[in-house]
Order: structure tokens, then C-alpha cells, then sequence
């Protein structure tokens, strides 16, 4: 993750009643996201975090999170793909219109030969 922020809860790392501990077997520190992903969400992490020896200990503070988190994903995913069908559709679009410019211009000119050799 980029740039956090910590604070300095260490006495309540608990995750619906149970507590917390990262691979040190430290309690993890209650840190705000600063990332443009998640701004301002809650985690908790590693104590050594932010330096070498951390061991990426992550868990979202607020468990709705990781919920609101996947459903964000999902949902990025959605429009992801229905902005790819919007473009394809436009292309089919435009294609079917020169097309369709096309046959009307050959019309008009068969139209126009026929009308000329009638006269």
C-alpha cells in the first residue's frame, strides 16, 4: 500500500472478539489508508509496517469493509465490461451506417442510370 497514517490504538486489535496478533506475535497498530483505492479506511497492521521487517499483516478494520470491498471490485468489473460492449456496440454501429450510406448512394445512382436511359 502507499502512504499511511497510523494512529496509536495497539490496546484494542481485536476482530470480532478475538485478538489480533501478526507473525511477530506483536499486536497490530490501527492504521488509516491513505491509498486512492481505499481513502481514509481503517486497517489494522503489522506493528513494523512500514519498515523492513514487516511481515504484511493486513486486516480491514471494519468488516462491512471487506464486504463493501469485493462488492466495489464487482462492480469495477461490471462496468469494466459494459463499457467494452458500449465501444463494440458503437463500432457495429458506425459500420452498419456506412454501410447503409453506402447501399442508399448505390440506389440512388442505379435510380438515376435507370431514369437516364429511360429518357
Amino acid at each position: 500500500m502507499a502512504a499511511q497514517s497510523s494512529t496509536s490504538s495497539r490496546s484494542r486489535s481485536s476482530s470480532h472478539g478475538r485478538l489480533l496478533l501478526c507473525s511477530h506475535g506483536e499486536k497490530p497498530v490501527l492504521r488509516i489508508s491513505g491509498t486512492k483505492e481505499n481513502p481514509g479506511h481503517r486497517f489494522w497492521g503489522c506493528v513494523f509496517f512500514e519498515v523492513q521487517q514487516g511481515c504484511n499483516f493486513f486486516r480491514w478494520a471494519d468488516p462491512k469493509t471487506e464486504v463493501e470491498h469485493s462488492e466495489i471490485a464487482r462492480i469495477r468489473k461490471k462496468v469494466s465490461m459494459l463499457k467494452s460492449r458500449t465501444k463494440a456496440a458503437e463500432w457495429k454501429l458506425k459500420v452498419v451506417a456506412v454501410l447503409g450510406l453506402f447501399g442508399w448512394v448505390g440506389f440512388v445512382y442505379s435510380a438515376v442510370v435507370v431514369v437516364g436511359k429511360l429518357g
